[in-house]
């Protein structure tokens, strides 16, 4: 499975950006079918350069078959310092998981207020 690269700009203690992933096949380039009910996808959200998990975000399948799911920062998952962060995208496959390679990378910048 694959995803974006690109660094996701966030701002401290915000809870409603969503973001949008779809996963794909990385040999065939098709998405990713998620549609079978047992089968959920999260992401572990940590600071860059550190082995210590912050959060797990659960994601919302949008357009299952297609391989789209959704997740936002409520929970206070952005109540952070300000720097670079990164996630861990996996899916369990009803028991079987499946971690995808690359790495979501996030900056988040401090709050004016």
């Amino acid at each position: 499975m694959s995803s974006t690269t690109d660094t996701i700009k966030l701002v401290q203690g915000d809870t409603k950006p969503t973001i949008q992933l779809t996963l794909t096949d990385e040999v065939t380039g098709n998405p990713y079918d998620l549609s079978d009910a047992n089968t959920s996808v999260r992401v572990y959200f940590r600071k860059k350069g550190t082995t210590t998990l912050l959060s797990t975000i659960a994601c919302t399948k949008t357009d299952a078959v297609n391989g789209v799911v959704t997740f936002d920062f409520s929970n206070n998952v952005l109540g952070v310092d300000p720097g670079l962060y990164e996630g861990e995208i996996e899916v369990d496959l009803n028991g079987a998981k499946h971690t995808v390679y690359q790495v979501l990378k996030f900056r988040v910048r401090e709050d004016f207020a």
